[in-house]
């Protein structure tokens, strides 16, 4: 049984809120008694409104408006808002997940700089020694990059998934790909859930 512990979504200024976004409803639906935390930069919402056609805001996010139902379980948090319980260590969490996660706050999370909530929420999820997910959304990589998700992959507990799309499992959709991801996030927290096909199925 894998632990009920909170666990911290955040979404960053990346292309690619259909993968975070995505794997909110997948938690929702196959474990809607896993609380969810989350954290939604400034960024993020122009490319929620960019992407997905919300025009939203701290003040107007909820799983109602961003998901399209009601998810008790799942709380929004002010990125802004540097006293939440989110920036202690004390509040016990399973660990954390950055998805889409932009090169500013993989450089941010490289190098201890916590200006905002989502900067803080993985600084203390790495001195904590919990698991923190990475999904970086950007092509090309340029040596500062890469050299940002070298120091990261050196720390224990730390992931970097890449949101690079497979097509082993035969994707018909755009949703299909999203999946394939998702899959891969979900596996890493280690939640069980078969939402794609795997290799050789």
């Amino acid at each position: 049984m894998f632990s009920q512990r909170p666990w911290i979504i955040a979404f960053t200024g990346a292309s690619g809120i259909c993968y975070g976004r995505s794997l909110l409803v997948k938690l929702s639906e196959l474990h809607p008694e896993l609380p969810i935390e989350v954290l939604v930069s400034d960024s993020a919402y122009r490319v929620m409104q960019d992407e997905e056609g919300l025009e939203l805001s701290p003040s107007r996010i909820s799983a109602e408006t961003f998901l399209g139902k009601s998810a008790p379980q799942i709380r929004f948090h002010n990125s802004k808002n540097i006293g939440s319980t989110l920036a202690s260590g004390s509040y016990q969490t399973s660990g954390m997940v950055i998805v889409p996660c932009s090169m500013k706050t993989l450089a941010a999370v490289a190098h201890g700089f916590s200006d905002n909530l989502i900067h803080r929420a993985a600084d203390v999820t790495l001195k904590e020694q919990r698991r923190l997910i990475i999904v970086p959304r950007e092509t090309p990589l340029s040596t500062i990059h890469l050299e940002n998700m070298l120091s990261l992959s050196k720390i224990p507990g730390v992931c970097l998934l890449p949101a690079m799309p497979g097509f082993y499992h035969g994707p018909k959709t755009i949703d299909d790909l999203v999946l394939g991801v998702v899959q891969r996030i979900i596996d890493q927290m280690g939640i069980p859930a078969e939402i794609s096909p795997r290799w050789g199925e």
